[in-house]
């Protein structure tokens, strides 16, 4: 052979070398939590004796535990943030199929690319060091703070979002609607048996994204709407308010477990108001965590804190906590905590998904 003949291209080596560079980045997957495998009671009950966040977080636990121990109390679970990619994500699938939460208000990022990303078998990374993010770039790795994500297998659940959209009838779909679909899909492609959006799918538990198309779908809805001009599914995001608030009305006695805040917790709590202007008395939610890292000083901390919120009818203060502290470091403790003590053994499903199907 010739010298030009063994001499590889140029261009397959800086592929390969390439490739295997992103291989080397992404070697560690991320772990998720499992709060059956250690118990945080007696973690818990000490904390209950300190101060400052440490008291705090113990109250926010007896609270939930409230929750689960009262039989009319529909429990919503609100999450933003990026908690799932960074070890969460088996803790809540946990909080549905133990019975523990009965409704769910998301972010589309939780929910699509997040959770039913990891449904279709992909996988999130720890972060070893300093990476230049230009090179990630080059590499098709996105970061998520300490975490990487595949590019490619996340346009990947773009395009399986895309699949989804194409085979259903040209229509306005709620959020919830739309995520029960991808439920179904993932019972029957799926390869993850405990993924979120399949778990609550099976257990008629309904999830809301009232900011859905903000996230992975949106690229596929968007694909979608392109290639049927005209004929197309979309996203009603009015259909989600008035479903949850239908939900609200119907069960009345309502707790809210918020991890971050932003729209989902905006969401939730403004069932209330909405409920009012309906022609409904629906009660203020009777109970209410929030974990956030957020600041107040700003007018805001991701839509008031718990006490503002009252002002707005919206949330009762007699059991409210705010807990000012990092999700992933203490969600786990606080669910733990709830699992071992097991008021969830008493509660009956009450599947509210079902309202919409029936």
């Amino acid at each position: 052979m010739t010298q030009t003949q063994t001499q590889t291209h140029p261009a397959a080596v800086a592929d390969s070398e390439m490739q295997a560079e992103k291989r080397a980045l992404l070697d560690r997957e991320v772990k998720h939590i499992d709060i059956k495998s250690f118990d945080a009671r007696p973690v818990i009950d000490q904390m209950r004796e300190m101060s400052f966040t440490s008291r705090d977080l113990a109250r926010a636990a007896e609270i939930y535990n409230t929750m689960l121990a009262d039989p009319d109390c529909m429990i919503i679970l609100t999450l933003a943030g990026s908690t799932s990619a960074g070890g969460c994500m088996d803790l809540y699938a946990d909080l549905v199929r133990h019975n523990m939460v009965d409704a769910i208000v998301a972010t589309g990022a939780s929910i699509v690319d997040m959770d039913f990303f990891e449904g279709l078998g992909f996988k999130h990374y720890q972060a070893a060091g300093d990476v230049d993010d230009r090179k990630l770039r080059d590499l098709y790795i996105d970061r998520i703070y300490d975490t990487y994500i595949d590019e490619e297998d996340l346009q990947s659940c773009d395009h399986t979002i895309l699949e989804i959209a194409n085979a259903l009838p040209p229509k306005a779909y709620s959020s919830r609607a739309f995520i029960a679909e991808m439920g179904r899909y993932l019972t029957q492609h799926g390869k993850k048996d405990n993924a979120l959006v399949k778990l609550a799918f099976e257990k008629s538990v309904p999830i809301f994204c009232p900011a859905f198309t903000d996230s992975s779908a949106g690229f596929g809805l968007v694909k979608h709407q392109a290639d049927n001009p005209g004929n197309h599914m979309t996203i009603d995001s009015i259909a989600d308010f008035r479903e949850l608030t239908d939900l609200k009305i119907k069960c009345g006695t309502s707790g809210l477990l918020m991890i971050g805040g932003g729209v989902p917790k905006n969401f939730a709590q403004d069932t209330v108001v909405c409920a009012e202007i309906l022609g409904h008395d629906a009660p203020m939610h009777k109970y209410a965590i929030q974990i956030t890292v957020a600041d107040v000083r700003d007018g805001a901390c991701s839509s008031s804190t718990l006490k503002e919120a009252c002002s707005w009818g919206k949330v009762d203060i007699a059991l409210e906590q705010m807990v000012y502290a990092e999700a992933g470091s203490v969600v786990p403790l606080l669910a733990s905590d709830a699992y071992h003590r097991g008021h969830w053994k008493n509660r009956k499903e009450k599947k509210l998904a079902d309202v919409f199907t029936a």
